[in-house]
């Protein structure tokens, strides 16, 4: 289908028939995924499997769409997920954006130790998982390394963004890790900007989460105040007094807001 006669949101999409929704959908998906993981762009699927490996879940009338990609239909972990959503005011949210390794080790942070799913660690916590993931180079919600590739999905979402007729995308950032890498390539906020501030100016000595860094918790070790992912990992451990959450950002497509709450910051 050409882009000029795509529609206007992910509802109407979902509406279409599914070869001409599907083949909207496959435009998102990048061009390392085909060339490192062997899937053939017309059949999804790979030499080995019988079955598709790319899987969409776009259902008619539904306002969301997801995509799943794996090395194998029957693994457990995707490569690469994105869920999308139309937001009631007609713009589009990305929900979630995830990248695995997956030759990487697996951190089994996402299930406790009841078997439960932790929901990135809102609903509980798998403490000996996420010790091990911290310890292994990994930021909070993290099962596996990534593959340091969310840079080339920015021309991939606006693409897609100016054949649907939009001129920005919003997308949530989970942790405070995610925020930063946002700022980095080009998203200004909605909600949270002047917190993001607070966050860096407390973690500076004599602030109150500089404080709060002690040696007895791992998760809050006093060089984490100079880090990222240090910090995102004292956030998720509970050093603000409350989730990390009411976080919105959005990217205008071709633009850069040249935002930076973390001045020097080092990974």
């Amino acid at each position: 289908m050409r882009s000029s006669l795509w529609p206007h949101s992910i509802r109407e999409i979902n509406n279409l028939p599914e070869d001409d929704k599907h083949a909207i959908y496959k435009t998102l998906l990048p061009d390392w995924l085909f060339v490192n993981y062997g899937i053939d762009r017309n059949s999804l699927k790979v030499a080995v499997d019988e079955y598709p490996v790319v899987t969409f879940r776009c259902p008619t009338g539904s306002r969301a769409m997801e995509i799943t990609a794996k090395r194998r239909s029957t693994d457990s972990d995707a490569i690469l997920y994105i869920n999308m959503a139309d937001t009631f005011n007609h713009h589009l949210l990305v929900l979630l954006v995830v990248v695995n390794d997956p030759d990487a080790p697996r951190f089994n942070i996402d299930v406790d130790q009841q078997g439960n799913p932790t929901q990135f660690g809102t609903s509980s916590r798998n403490i000996a998982a996420e010790k091990e993931a911290m310890k292994a180079g990994l930021a909070p919600g993290q099962i596996r390394k990534g593959l340091r590739v969310f840079k080339q999905f920015i021309p991939i979402f606006e693409g897609f963004m100016r054949n649907i007729g939009h001129d920005l995308f919003f997308i949530e950032p989970l942790a405070y890790h995610n925020a930063i890498v946002f700022e980095r390539y080009g998203f200004n906020y909605l909600h949270g900007h002047r917190d993001m501030q607070e966050i860096h100016r407390e973690f500076q000595a004599g602030g109150d989460l500089h404080a709060r860094l002690v040696p007895d918790n791992l998760f809050r070790q006093s060089s984490f105040a100079n880090t990222v992912r240090g910090r995102s990992w004292a956030i998720h451990d509970g050093i603000l007094g409350h989730p990390f959450t009411g976080f919105q950002m959005y990217k205008r497509v071709g633009m850069d807001a040249n935002l930076n709450t973390f001045p020097d910051a080092k990974w």
